[in-house]
């Protein structure tokens, strides 16, 4: 299935772009991660602190367990602050 994996912020920079479609076989975001992860050191880095990193399906937040079954978008980025 193909999928459109956007980058913000520090994810972005260290990806090296906004955003990509991946085709892949993953049934949750972390099956996700971990493809990315494999496919060059700039991926393996971007997500070497899982942590650090928050993700949206569809553009709803939700944990790196959730599955990819139907989905169009997934969006990672770090944790927000507001004031």
């Amino acid at each position: 299935m193909k999928i459109d994996v956007l980058y913000f912020a520090w994810v972005r920079e260290r990806i090296g772009e906004p955003r990509e479609t991946v085709e892949t076989s993953a049934a949750t975001v972390m099956d996700l991660v971990d493809e990315l992860k494999a496919r060059e050191p700039r991926y393996d880095l971007a997500f070497s602190d899982l942590k650090s990193l928050r993700v949206a399906v569809d553009q709803e937040l939700t944990e790196f367990d959730a599955s990819l079954e139907g989905v169009c978008e997934v969006a990672f980025f770090p944790p927000m602050t507001g004031g």
